[in-house]
């Protein structure tokens, strides 16, 4: 693959993977609207393992609590900060698993790789995190997460499969509704992506070894290099942001680019959706 494809690539997995904009269909859109050659399997799993790495270090203090807590948990206690936040992610990523291996399975995962999908998702997405943001209140922190909190976040989390939904954003707007701090719900949300992430990985981690030769190999570690770096800053950037800023202007680019790609879509500029 091009030097400068890759870089491009891995610039706009690590900037989008965690702002509510959603990073699954700017790669899609990449070959669709530049003519640029599909990236792959290799590549996308690598882009994704780079921005993994990044939310774990920025949020290690609550990532080792976890780790630490998933040993206590494993003997059946749930009675410290860590036990609880390791049961609620997993409790909150089984619905993205199970519709995730549906979609997969029933070929309904390439079906929605559309710019007419991707179009509408962005659009009345981008909205409902703008309703969402505004409607709710701002009095619960990550420590109040609940069971019934992480199976509302996890259910709203599968729909993120739709191409264009954005993970991070519908997580946010899921937390906003249940009144958490934005600051808090982007928090859950990022850590939310671990283990969603990890399983994606799993879920066609053969398919990429089988498949992937030196070439292959040596552009998905500069793709998990370079979306480490741009993931790490766009979410200290974002993180900082929420502090005195509400997210009006990621739903205002949401439905700027929707409204571009459902004028595209519906006045016969079809490249076909990619593989």
């Amino acid at each position: 693959m091009p030097l400068m494809q890759l870089i491009i690539l891995a610039l706009i997995q690590g900037l989008t993977e965690f702002l509510p904009i959603s990073s699954s269909a700017h790669l899609i859109l990449l070959p669709n609207l530049t003519g640029m050659q599909d990236q792959g399997q290799v590549i996308d799993v690598s882009v994704h393992v780079g921005t993994l790495a990044a939310v774990v270090i920025y949020f290690w203090t609550d990532v080792k609590e976890a780790l630490i807590g998933t040993l206590r948990m494993l003997t059946g206690k749930v009675d410290t900060y860590g036990s609880r936040l390791a049961f609620l992610l997993m409790i909150a990523t089984i619905p993205v698993i199970v519709i995730g291996l549906i979609l997969k399975v029933t070929g309904l995962e390439d079906a929605m790789r559309s710019i007419t999908v991707i179009g509408w998702t962005m659009l009345l997405f981008g909205l409902f995190l703008y309703w969402a943001d505004k409607r709710g209140e701002t009095v619960k922190t990550a420590y109040d997460w609940t069971l019934k909190d992480a199976i509302s976040m996890g259910l709203w989390q599968a729909v993120a499969l739709i191409p264009g939904t954005s993970r991070s954003g519908i997580t946010i707007t899921a937390a906003r509704l249940l009144n958490y701090k934005r600051e808090d719900g982007a928090k859950l949300s990022m850590l939310m992506s671990i283990p969603t992430i990890v399983a994606s990985a799993v879920l066609i981690g053969a398919d990429v070894i089988s498949t992937a030769d030196a070439a292959a190999a040596r552009d998905g570690a500069i793709g998990a290099v370079l979306s480490f770096f741009a993931a790490l800053l766009a979410l200290s950037l974002m993180m900082k942001l929420l502090r005195s800023v509400s997210f009006t202007p990621y739903v205002i680019y949401r439905v700027i680019l929707g409204i571009i790609l459902l004028v595209l879509a519906y006045n016969g500029w079809a490249p076909g959706a990619a593989g």
